[in-house]
């Protein structure tokens, strides 16, 4: 059980990457002007850095994908099947980490994003980036854990 969580946290990172980038390129209004939404990342913690925001990311990142590993080893053998039920993934934590938890930290009301009219080109690009971050986190975990070595000659069939 070890060895998936491991392949899922690693895959988490790999995908974290892909999504912090472009967090980093997204920006959100606020009171006092647009900032980056890896900053925004940063404020749950209190804090106005984007290295904190990385970091942050980059923990939750590992931690989401370690969960996708130990949930879904079993059920993802193949990528098809792995991408679709990655942006199922992805779609959750939109819901739970975007619309919710975030706005909660952050001292708004759940659902917040969608309610702001500012706001909402901010969760549509958050939504394609957790689309985007649980494909890339389900392929790598494929790759991760599906990954054999090349057999052999002496345990090749002749």
């Amino acid at each position: 059980m070890n060895s998936r969580i491991l392949a899922g946290a690693v895959a988490g990172l790999i995908a974290g990457v892909i999504f912090g980038v472009m967090m980093q390129m997204m920006s959100a209004p606020t009171p006092m002007g647009e900032k980056p939404m890896i900053v925004m990342v940063a404020n749950i913690l209190g804090s106005e850095s984007a290295a904190v925001g990385w970091l942050y990311h980059l923990f939750n990142s590992a931690l989401i994908g370690g969960l996708f590993g130990w949930i879904f080893a079993l059920r993802v053998h193949a990528y098809m099947g792995a991408i679709v039920w990655g942006a199922v993934y992805g779609f959750f934590w939109w819901i739970l980490g975007g619309l919710i938890l975030m706005p909660i930290f952050l001292g708004n009301a759940p659902l917040a994003p969608l309610m702001m009219a500012p706001m909402r080109p901010v969760a549509m690009g958050s939504l394609m980036g957790h689309l985007i971050y649980g494909v890339v986190l389900a392929a790598s975990f494929v790759a991760i854990w599906h990954h054999e070595a090349p057999p052999s000659p002496a345990t090749t069939p002749r």
